[in-house]
């Protein structure tokens, strides 16, 4: 039946020339564009959409202070970890006789802290100290690197403790008084910024 209807439409068009589309390209609705009026409305919010909203403006500043923080410290926090791994490492694989250094260093601040008793100042700097002087024993060339540079450090500290306590304490120089007056400073007497 399909091939009766499709060869009727052929002999229908191509035999009769009489038929001819007078439609043209811009009066098909095909080609042609409706002209419709389109507004956008945007729906008015919800108590959930307000609520939410407000949440998030209200966060904002600390969870930007929270991602400036993050890259900040992400990087020591990487370089933390990587040195616990190297210290892990480095316990697995101890060099010959290190435990027992460790142990000698570990019981002089021990006996620090037994001698310590009283201020707490004492508490501090006995433990440190026997501490110290047991691993000065063992790594004699490190103990002198660290104590190079910690003796570079005070020095520079207690200069410029020095310099800012005699910075206070010196009497500036008084200015001569001369018999000569300023010109400027009888002309604005509430803005006059120039001494006599």
């Amino acid at each position: 039946m399909t091939l009766g209807v499709s060869s009727l439409c052929k002999y229908y068009f191509f035999r009769c020339p009489t038929y001819v589309i007078h439609n043209s390209v811009a009066t098909l609705s095909l080609y042609s564009c409706p002209t419709h009026e389109s507004k956008y409305v945007e729906e008015p919010q919800t108590q959930l959409e307000k609520g939410i909203s407000y949440l998030r403006h209200s966060v904002e500043p600390y969870t930007s202070w929270c991602q400036d923080l993050y890259t900040k410290a992400m990087p020591k926090v990487e370089k933390t970890v990587e040195r616990g791994r190297e210290s892990c490492e480095f316990l697995k694989n101890p060099p010959p006789g290190f435990y027992p250094r460790l142990g000698v260093i570990g019981f002089a601040g021990i006996v620090g802290l037994f001698l310590s008793r009283g201020s707490k100042i004492k508490r501090l700097v006995y433990p440190v100290g026997f501490m110290g002087i047991g691993a000065s024993l063992y790594y004699p060339q490190q103990a002198v690197a660290i104590a190079k540079v910690t003796g570079s450090r005070l020095y520079d500290w207690s200069l410029q403790g020095y310099v800012a306590v005699e910075s206070l304490w010196k009497d500036n120089p008084k200015k001569k008084k001369s018999g000569k007056k300023n010109p400027l400073s009888n002309c604005f007497p509430q803005f006059c910024f120039f001494g006599d």
